[in-house]
């Protein structure tokens, strides 16, 4: 059975004026009043790796998926130490969980880790809206007395909903990188990895080619190539590429020196290092089946996505070569600079959760450190 004991009412507010009915689920903040840019998620499984992935740091995750939690949660499938979203909204929480691997339900897991949830949201409704509007900031909590004396009402959640500054502007990735370098794997070539928000699975690829070193998002280049690496991975990560200028200075010092390989925010602070510009999507891409097609053979595969940001394929300088695109709206997915030996892609080759069409980037960065690509 699940851990939940009493139906708590509680109410979404967007900042833009729109309001949602639900019930409280998960922990519940000392205000009483959860906070964040409202994105959804269109994944049938894999909530929990969603959940974890410290990409949605300062975002409020709405699941378009009905029914979330059936299968509980297991350590094993958890992205990061600890989930870095504000909180979650779902239509229908499990009222159990059954599966041989779960250690405990969602609504425990979500109390462990101090995430407040909203379930009983029309999330169709919702995510219609925000496909309309845009990714709004946003507020939940449950209506009545706070746990630090205040009340949670309606007029409280619209003033927290439109104090909510959103992901624009913010460094979010100070928040989520690690503070202290470490090692992960004992292959046999040496990669440098920029944790900008880097996922677990992301680790496990690059730990079959190499020996990981990682390295929080404020390391010296000059630190970095003392580290004589065969090769520079820069991660995922939350939020606005505009706000990391000490990363992009770094990469910009790293190329041509060596082998590059980016994802997601690893792919916008490239694009960024060579002159592009990012923009800001008006919902951003966040889910499992995105299709997206190489332009230089034709291969089209399905793609695990979680951006709010892309680069800007008319702003690529000379030298960069477009190399992928999202079938659905033709935003940039990739792209690679063949005469400083880098390459990137705004999707998630290594899913976690999501289809493995895209996995073999990771064989052809190998292939590029190797100085076969």
């Amino acid at each position: 059975m699940s851990g939940r004991q009493e139906v708590r009412p509680a109410l979404l507010v967007l900042a833009d004026g729109e309001a949602f009915e639900g019930e409280a689920l998960g922990a519940t903040p000392d205000g009483g009043i959860a906070t964040g840019e409202v994105v959804f998620n269109t994944v049938l499984s894999g909530y929990q790796e969603v959940m974890s992935d410290p990409s949605y740091a300062g975002q409020v995750i709405a699941f378009t998926y009905p029914h979330i939690g059936n299968y509980g949660v297991t350590a094993a499938d958890d992205e990061s130490l600890r989930p870095s979203c504000r909180g979650v909204i779902v239509r229908e929480p499990a009222r159990r969980r059954s599966s041989w691997r779960s250690d405990e339900d969602l609504d425990a897991w979500l109390v462990r880790h101090r995430v407040p949830g909203i379930g009983g949201i029309d999330t169709r409704r919702l995510t219609r809206h925000i496909r309309d509007a845009g990714a709004a900031p946003g507020a939940f909590g449950a209506l009545g007395p706070a746990p630090d004396g205040t009340t949670v009402d309606e007029a409280a959640l619209r003033a927290a909903a439109a104090a909510e500054p959103g992901t624009d502007g913010v460094d979010l990735v100070a928040q989520v990188t690690t503070p202290a370098p470490y090692t992960v794997g004992d292959g046999p070539r040496r990669v440098v990895a920029y944790d900008l928000g880097i996922k677990t699975t992301i680790l496990r690829h690059l730990s079959d080619l190499a020996t990981v070193e990682v390295v929080p998002a404020s390391t010296p280049a000059a630190e970095v190539l003392a580290r004589e690496p065969d090769g520079v991975f820069l991660s995922n990560g939350p939020g606005d590429p505009a706000t990391v200028p000490y990363v992009v200075e770094a990469i910009g010092a790293l190329l041509g020196q060596v082998p590059i390989f980016g994802i997601c925010l690893g792919n916008q602070l490239l694009g960024r290092a060579v002159g592009a510009e990012t923009v800001k999507l008006p919902f951003g891409h966040h889910g499992g089946n995105h299709p997206v097609r190489d332009v230089r053979t034709g291969r089209i595969d399905i793609t695990s996505q979680n951006h709010n940001f892309a680069v800007a394929a008319d702003t690529l300088p000379a030298g960069a070569e477009l190399t992928h695109v999202n079938l659905n709206d033709g935003v940039c997915e990739g792209f690679a600079l063949p005469a400083e030996r880098a390459f990137s892609v705004q999707h998630h080759p290594e899913a976690g959760p999501g289809p493995h069409d895209a996995a073999h980037l990771f064989a052809a960065f190998a292939e590029l450190m190797e100085g076969r690509a």
